[in-house]
């Protein structure tokens, strides 16, 4: 997700609460953090994070692009799964045959395997979007970068029944040259957005719609969340997005990977 202040409280509380983990938050540029080259030596996987396959190496540059072409868009959902909304979101996915790439919470993706098995079954692909979701990660330590990032991978794979993700977004885009090449060594390509729909912040449906139809310009890549609270107006707004995308001529596809 971006970084929005203050956003995170409820990820301290829960998270911290059952795990001891503590949510940390910045308020660094999101583009600042994403543009740095991946000029940094191969990362060393630990064997305790590494799934039984073998992962594919892919490019470190962060995707944007949809492999619909130039009228795909790409729907992603991020910080769940959400036993409340994660079924909702899917339901609306469904109504419209719109399949979407989630960007897991580690912890989240532990807590409920019956609703990433779910997301898998309903040929949706998924996305490491860290353990904990620290949006001040690109401050911390290589160490903590990659037990952020490999132990989610891990969860989400474990969760999933043995499919891993295929991507690996920075929490609030705080991507590090080091932590896109150590995702792409494992197979997850680095992924950005485009279109930011506010959806977080809640601040009404005709709202989040009028923020996706207005920056669309920007890019194919949407931005939506399936957790973080009370999600009615995503699930509101995604019921009008996604029928006015098709209306405007545009398919649905993944992010390039």
């Amino acid at each position: 997700m971006a970084r929005h202040g203050g956003g995170r409280a409820w990820y301290g509380k829960m998270i911290g609460a059952a795990i001891g983990v503590t949510v940390l938050a910045t308020g660094a540029s999101v583009w600042t953090a994403q543009a740095g080259p991946a000029d940094e030596p191969s990362p060393k996987v630990s064997a305790s994070a590494t799934p039984t396959s073998e992962a594919k190496r892919v490019a470190t540059t962060i995707a944007h692009s949809s492999e619909a072409g130039a009228r795909g868009v790409n729907i992603t959902i991020d910080d769940g799964p959400d036993p409340r909304w994660t079924p909702q979101v899917l339901d609306v996915l469904r109504e419209y045959g719109v399949k979407a790439t989630f960007c897991m919470v580690g912890t989240q993706a532990q807590a409920h395997p019956d609703l990433v098995k779910k997301v898998v079954a309903a040929g949706h692909r998924l996305c490491d979007h860290s353990v904990s979701h620290n949006t001040g990660m690109d401050k911390k330590s290589r160490a903590y970068q990659s037990q952020q990032i490999l132990d989610a991978e891990r969860m989400i794979t474990k969760a999933s029944g043995g499919v891993r993700p295929m991507y690996y977004r920075a929490p609030g885009g705080a991507f590090t040259p080091y932590s896109r090449e150590l995702a792409a060594s494992r197979g997850m390509r680095p992924l950005g957005w485009n279109v930011d729909s506010k959806d977080f912040e809640r601040p009404g449906t005709n709202a989040i719609v009028a923020t996706v139809q207005r920056e669309l310009h920007n890019g194919p890549t949407l931005l939506f969340h399936d957790a973080g609270g009370d999600r009615t107006q995503t699930v509101q707004a995604l019921r009008r997005i996604l029928p006015w995308l098709k209306e405007q001529g545009y398919s649905f596809g993944f992010p390039v990977h």
